[in-house]
């Protein structure tokens, strides 16, 4: 089994960036609520807590088992992490007199300890914290401190545990990449073998043993994610794998036609289902984004499970589902606090009679990319803007009509070619438009208008966990925006969202 490091998340805004940084240096990670700690086996070679936005002092503070754990497996507790392992175990945490967030900087290292070695004296970490340790207990051992925080690191006498008060997974932390090496490679033992090449290997041999001389269903979409999948499950089961395009009316303008040509030349067997009427008619009258998801992703599995009655003997269904959909589909707060259902991750329903396979289901976004590049699949397909399974359904905020989906896929054509004519689109990690439920007066050819206002978005991000809106140049949105109102008929307003993830999402819905 493949050797891992388990992230406990304790609900941080920066877990997700733990998982990337220990990806960059080639160990295979998995996060895990700490509220559902699954079974320690041997193939976990070591464990990370994340920070959390709740203080060890509250009284429902997170507080899980870890009596397998500790003492047992190299054990690193950050921020939060940090603080539950001193408090709970003989120490004290209070609220700082001197809250810290932002840059700071040590003033003393312990170099001799493992998880300090090759760390400069003088090096910038990254705080953010409102409680501090008081008090560590007395197994315990400072080996970190900063001007305003005496415990900004410590070891477990006897044990590889340890606990520190700054963030390094982020950017801000200079040497945050070698201490997480330290911990990962040195204390915990991890090859650093986890490469494109070993997960093609790995994966490929996996599916060969899982599906056998089964057939396979899979939806593809055009889009990096479900192509790589595709080229994997081509790899390991060739002509038994059966691929499905299906226009559900809500692509991209010309879309459907474009991507059926783009794999002609792959070898894939695939078949375009024009199933547009089926999914107008489940979406009629809906507005809400939740119940908006959950009929496309009804009428998807009804249009897959009679497609798959007409491939003989197929047993299973393949999905393009990668890691940010899994992480942000579970959360550590329960289904409640669940940002958005993705319509691709929870099984399917009873009566089908299908089992799902997802060959993807553990890679970030760029990982996938990158794995596409070892397989050799044409650039074109890997560098695609990421599209939401949903479609243009949410991109357009309210009911859904095809005279909407129209109108907003002349806007997104000549937002998306924009891009691509001025050499911005590879720059750009997505981008699109969204219909607003807003009309707004305007005047054109001395007539008042009272039309429709269309918002362009477009991000910059690694992995679609956290994003930055892209800062287009002004002469660019000032062209896109005059041809939107001049070409689109009841379009007479563009805006730009200059919001970034967090707080917002990539979607609007």
């Amino acid at each position: 089994m493949q050797e891992s490091i388990l992230i406990l998340d304790f609900g941080s805004q920066f877990t997700q960036l733990i998982a990337r940084r220990v990806r960059e240096l080639n160990v295979y990670c998995e996060i895990h609520p700490y509220n559902k700690i699954p079974e320690i086996t041997s193939h976990f070679k070591g464990v990370i807590f994340s920070g959390s936005p709740h203080s060890v002092r509250e009284v429902d503070a997170p507080k899980p088992d870890i009596t397998n754990i500790k003492g047992k497996l190299p054990l690193l507790g950050i921020c939060y992490g940090a603080q539950y392992l001193a408090h709970f175990f003989g120490g004290e945490v209070t609220q700082s007199n001197t809250r810290e967030y932002g840059r700071a900087h040590l003033e003393f290292v312990n170099t001799t300890n493992p998880l300090f070695k090759d760390i400069s004296e003088d090096t910038q970490v990254w705080m953010s914290h409102g409680d501090s340790i008081a008090k560590i207990p007395d197994t315990y051992e400072i080996i970190a401190s900063t001007h305003d925080v005496k415990v900004a690191g410590f070891f477990v006498k006897n044990e590889k545990t340890y606990g520190i008060q700054f963030h390094p997974e982020v950017y801000h932390t200079t040497e945050g990449t070698r201490l997480l090496r330290n911990f990962v490679i040195d204390i915990c033992g991890c090859a650093g073998s986890w490469t494109s090449a070993s997960f093609i290997e790995t994966t490929v041999a996996e599916l060969k043993s899982k599906i056998g001389n089964d057939k396979v269903i899979l939806g593809l979409s055009g889009g990096v994610d479900s192509s790589v999948a595709a080229v994997l499950l081509h790899k390991a089961i060739g002509k038994n794998l059966h691929c499905i395009f299906v226009d559900n009316g809500l692509l991209r303008k010309n879309e459907f036609e474009t991507v059926l040509e783009s794999y002609k030349h792959m070898g894939l067997n695939v078949k375009g289902v024009n199933a547009s009427q089926r999914f107008y008619d489940e979406l009629k009258g809906i507005s809400d984004p939740e119940k908006k998801r959950k009929a496309i992703g009804k009428a998807f599995i009804d249009v897959f499970d009679d497609e798959s009655k007409l491939v003989k003997d197929a047993k299973w269904l393949a999905q393009g589902t990668i890691y940010p959909d899994v992480i942000e589909s579970i959360s550590v707060k329960g289904p409640s606090a669940t940002i958005k259902s993705h319509h691709n991750v929870g099984g399917l329903p009873d009566y089908m009679k299908l089992q799902v396979v997802e060959p993807l289901r553990s890679l970030f976004k760029d990982e996938v990319r990158r794995v596409g590049r070892a397989l050799d699949i044409d650039d074109a397909i890997l560098n695609r803007h990421p599209f939401p399974g949903p479609g243009l359904a949410i991109r357009i905020l309210g009911d859904i009509t095809e005279a909407k989906v129209r109108t907003l896929q002349e806007v997104d054509a000549i937002f998306i070619d924009g891009l691509k004519s001025n050499n911005l689109y590879n720059q750009v990690w997505q981008a699109g438009a969204i219909l607003l439920p807003v009309q707004s007066v305007g005047v054109m050819g001395d007539e008042r208008t009272y039309e429709n206002v269309v918002a362009l978005r477009a991000v910059s991000s690694t992995d679609g966990m956290t994003a930055d809106w892209c800062h287009l140049p002004y002469e660019f949105l000032a062209k896109i925006s005059n041809e939107i109102i001049n070409k689109v008929k009841g379009v007479n307003r563009v805006v730009y969202d200059i919001s970034s993830k967090p707080p917002a999402t990539i979607e609007w819905e």
